[in-house]
């Protein structure tokens, strides 16, 4: 496979990459069936080719996390993928293996990508490989947001060309506003596999039961699922006046992004969280309207 925008016959390609390593992480993007890859369309291809890297790495643990294979086996793989990284950095001049690795790479160098992010992201990732998260306590909730989103932003941030901490505060409240818009609304698949984000404390004071099934039919389920869109929006708030302080065509993918979402998220507000409407998942809902409706603003 050759990918759009790779220059060959010897000329200069994006991150200094070999065109197949770039094509097989465009690839990977491709095959995850999203709209991430035509969103990145807006990027120049040096950054997008590095988005594409970001976003195969975070594919690859996250397949590992929810895969099937035992738990045992689940945690070596994680914890090779921390070695990965520890070598990434400690080794860049040695030869890397694989092409995820090797772009990875060229994009850690260029953008100045921090190690504590990725290792961060592979620790969400054991969070959910280790045990089902169920009914977890603020703290625990609010860890888990920052490491499976905010982490992400942080990496994608500077790759957008965004360094300063104005940046990382982008990623801070986009990333938990993004995660707990998909909380809300993956309740009833969540439940499915045994899992409930929503927080203990505010299950308890509407006397929601700490059971990810049982939890579905509670008439007080309707009121935790408001005050946690309520702190969604406001860091989807706090996210977008954040953005005014930083480069505008820097912040433009995470505009696009954070009105995607925010979207979905209002989408649901007016939907609601009624046992009714969790029961049943109609193949074509206000939700699915919202949700394309917003990406098809993305070129």
């Amino acid at each position: 496979m050759t990918a759009p925008d790779i220059q060959t016959h010897n000329q200069p390609t994006p991150l200094g990459c070999d065109p197949a390593d770039l094509a097989w992480v465009e690839n990977t993007v491709k095959q995850a069936g999203t709209s991430f890859a035509a969103g990145m369309k807006i990027l120049p291809p040096m950054r997008r080719y590095g988005m594409f890297a970001i976003y195969a790495f975070c594919r690859v643990v996250d397949d590992i996390a929810d895969g099937n294979a035992p738990l045992a086996d689940r945690t070596h793989e994680l914890n090779e993928w921390h070695a990965r990284i520890a070598r990434l950095y400690g080794q860049q001049s040695a030869p890397q293996p694989e092409p995820l690795e090797r772009v990875l790479l060229a994009t850690i160098n260029f953008f100045a990508l921090r190690q504590e992010d990725f290792t961060a992201v592979i620790d969400g990732m054991m969070m959910d490989t280790q045990t089902a998260i169920v009914a977890p306590d603020e703290a625990t909730l609010d860890l888990y947001c920052d490491r499976v989103a905010s982490a992400v932003g942080r990496l994608s941030v500077r790759i957008f060309g965004e360094c300063s901490d104005n940046g990382d505060k982008v990623a801070y409240h986009l990333g938990r506003a993004l995660q707990l818009t998909n909380i809300l609304r993956d309740i009833p698949e969540d439940a499915a596999r045994g899992r409930l984000y929503l927080p203990s404390d505010l299950l308890n004071r509407f006397d929601v039961p700490l059971d990810p099934v049982k939890a579905l039919d509670a008439p007080g389920l309707e009121g935790v699922c408001r005050v946690l869109s309520i702190r969604a929006q406001d860091h989807f708030r706090t996210a977008f006046i954040t953005m005014k302080a930083c480069r505008g065509r820097a912040m433009l993918p995470a505009r696009i992004m954070g009105a995607s979402y925010e979207a979905i998220l209002k989408a649901l507000c007016k939907r609601g969280w009624s046992a009714a409407v969790l029961r049943q998942r109609p193949s074509t809902t206000l939700l699915d309207k919202a949700k394309w409706f917003s990406l098809s603003y993305i070129p």
